[in-house]
Formats: C-alpha cells, structure tokens, sequence
C-alpha cells in the first residue's frame, strides 16, 4: 500500500533554501565610485581629477553648440524613428571612415574599408574582438601596452582572446619606453595583434612621437603583425584631427593590415548617445564584401541595429562644411583648454617650490596625465586635500579648472614633499 505521508520542502519546516545567487561574488569597485566618494564629500573645495570626461572651465558639463544646432536642423527635418540597417546609417559610417582615414584615402576611394556603426568605441572594441577571435587565422592573442585603459582586457577577454601586454610606459622617466616597445613588437610570435592607441594614450596621456611611430610601423610591418587601432581622441588630443590620425594613416600608407575603433564620446562630447564606428582595411572590393556580411552576423544578435540619433547628429555636423568648421573650433578650443590647465599646474607646482620635475605634465597630451604618485599619495590626496583620482596616480585635466588648479598644485606639492 502506498504511503499517504506528505512531504513538505525544506524551506516550509522553518529553514530557507539558499538563493539561486548565493555565490555571485562581489567586484571591484569602477572608476565611478571615485564620483560617488567625490559626490559625499563636504568639501567646498573638493577636486574630481577622476573620471575621463570633459568639463568646461566651471567644471561643468559642455555641450558643443554644433551639436545643438545639428539636433535644431533634425528636429526641423521630421525624421521618422524606423531601424537603422545592421551596420548603421550610410551617412554616418561614409561620414566617420573621411574623418579617419582621410578622404583622399586610397582604400576608400577603392572601396576597401568595411565599416559599421558601433554603441560608442566600447562597441567597436567588443565587434572587433570577436571578428578577430572567429575570422583571424593567426594566434588568437592580443598584446595591449602597459597600461592600458582598463576595459581593454575585459572587453577582449570576454571576446574569447588571449591578452598579452608590451612594455610601454616607463615609471622612471614618465615617458614612452620605445626600446622595450620596439623589443617586444619583435620578439612576438609573428602575424601577432597589437592594439596601438592612435592619440592620446589613456591612461598616461603619453604619445609616440612622430619618428617614433615610423619606427614602431616599421616593426610591425617587418613582424606580419596586425595593427588594431583604438582611436578615441580624434581631434581632442592636439585639436587637429588630421594631425591625430597621423599614426593611422600612415599605416595605411604603408599597407600594414589594419583596424580601427572609433568614438565620437570625447571629441563632440555624445557621451550618452553612443556614437561609433568599427572598420577593417580588405585587399579589394570582394574581400571587403565578405567582411562586411560577417561583420552584420556578428552584430544581429548583438543589439541587432545601432541607435540612431547620435548617429545622424554625427553626419550632420560632418556632413555639413558650415557646421563641420564649426565643430573643429569647438574641437580645438577644448583641446586648448586641456592644454592651458596642464600649463597652469605645471607652473603653480613649479611657483610653489617643488623638488620633482613636473616637465612630464605638459609634454604628456590629451584628456589624461600619469603625474608619477603613488598609491598612497593619492589616498593622501582624497584623504586630506579632497581631491579625487585613480590610485596609479592619473589624473583627467578635464576636472582642472582656473579656480581649483592652485589648490591642486598646492595639495599635490603637499603629498610630494613629505
């Protein structure tokens, strides 16, 4: 005979089952936090050197008026909200590809560069990590320098790449070490991927110099190696978006295998809107056909069709001669404000007295600046000063004003000297 003996679950006799999610562990806090531990301060004189986006002198968020003007002519166009194709709007990706590889390129005049529309640089990163990791017939490894911005691995580990680094920043001199670069572009397995940042290195703000980089290309070429561009600075770095493609182009020239990673975050300031492009350099016209039909398989279940109002603000501000010299003076004049605070910081530490050579400040480019402190003198920092940054010591001269930068020199000396 059957039992009738009911049996209850576990939890209904006064014990509680374990969550589902019980051994999710806890990650490290993102650079964000340093806004939240800068947002709790009480401070009136608190700094926020810590997260990479651009300020006005007020310490402000900045909208460029191209950008208003060009959402103005949208508006008034009465554009309807359908999908954008797979690999974005045509406007926008002709647009992007001019404003990068030149528009008296020869692969673009011969219709060799397969592009797409990316969710900002992030996106472009994630898309050319898994094309690499299905269609590169090489070693599935990527060599990032050291440092580097720091969802580089993340973004390329979740890509299913092995990451390897170079030697790029040397502590000792705050500067490039080409020698150890140069030493590791060669010792690497032939037919290897580097990630190069085209300007503006971040975190360290650190650039080849020109005769540099002829001798970093120079390596690569020789090696086979593939140069995989991440160019989040265009125009923001020395305010010449010519001259910050330099890197780039002359790859290209050189006909280096090449791709490239776009953002229109920093240089129109479209931080929320997600802005940017993906591209590859094929040998001909068919070759590019094909990866163009591999690169909308990898994006279709992805997020299926990028957003598309960043987009069309883009291709109006590029697309438009009036309104394009408009966005390179905005371009220019943010660049030169970054310029002018690594001037002043550099100068007030210099006024204050300090021992340590401050040349690296201004010699360094762009949104970010490795000022040499340790750990424990950015703790310092927060701790006794207010001002907030990232424990390897770099700061973003966005948050650097005119009236807080002699407070800044003067708690930076402060930390230094003793």
């Amino acid at each position: 005979m059957l039992s009738t003996k009911v049996f209850r679950p576990i939890a209904s006799r006064g014990l509680k089952a374990a969550s589902t999610w019980a051994k999710v562990p806890q990650g490290p806090p993102a650079i964000l936090g340093i806004t939240e531990a800068f947002k709790a301060d009480t401070n009136s004189k608190k700094v926020n050197v810590g997260v990479g986006a651009y300020r006005d002198d007020a310490g402000r968020p900045y909208v460029l008026p191209s950008v208003l003007e060009a959402e103005k002519r949208l508006v008034q166009k009465d554009l309807d909200k359908e999908y954008a194709p797979i690999t974005g709007t045509g406007n926008f990706t002709t647009a992007a590809a001019q404003l990068a590889y030149g528009a008296d390129s020869a692969p673009l005049k011969e219709g060799r560069v397969a592009i797409t529309q990316s969710i900002s640089g992030t996106g472009a990163l994630r898309i050319g990590g898994a094309f690499l990791e299905r269609h590169y017939p090489y070693a599935k490894t990527i060599y990032l320098p050291n440092p580097s911005w720091a969802n580089h691995k993340a973004i390329f580990n979740d890509s299913h790449l092995k990451v390897e680094t170079y030697r790029y920043y040397d502590k000792k001199t705050i500067g490039l070490d080409i020698n150890g670069l140069l030493e590791d572009v060669r010792a690497a397995p032939k037919n290897s991927v580097f990630l190069l940042h085209a300007c503006a290195h971040n975190p360290t703000g650190v650039d080849p110099t020109p005769e540099q980089w002829a001798q970093i290309a120079q390596e690569i070429q020789e090696r086979g190696h593939f140069a995989f561009f991440d160019m989040a600075y265009q125009g923001f770095a020395s305010g010449d978006t010519n001259k910050d493609a330099l890197a780039l182009r002359e790859f290209v020239k050189k006909e280096i295998p090449v791709a490239l990673c776009q953002s229109f975050a920093k240089n129109m300031g479209l931080y929320g809107e997600r802005v940017g492009a993906f591209s590859l350099v094929a040998e001909s016209a068919e070759e590019k056909k094909r990866i163009d039909s591999q690169i909308k398989i990898l994006v279709r279940p992805l997020y299926s069709n990028p957003p598309i109002h960043g987009a069309r603000i883009a291709s109006e501000i590029l697309g438009n001669p009036e309104l394009n010299n408009q966005w390179l003076g905005e371009v220019k004049g943010m660049a030169d404000r970054i310029i002018s605070m690594r001037d002043a910081l550099k100068g007030n530490l210099e006024k204050l007295g300090s021992s340590h050579d401050w040349s690296h400040i201004t010699k360094q480019i762009g949104m970010f600046c490795y000022t040499g402190l340790s750990p424990e003198q950015v703790d310092r920092l927060a701790k006794e000063h207010s001002v907030y940054g990232t424990r390897d010591g770099r700061i973003s001269i966005a948050g650097v004003t005119t009236g807080n930068v002699e407070y800044l020199a003067n708690a930076i000396h402060k930390v230094t000297s003793s």
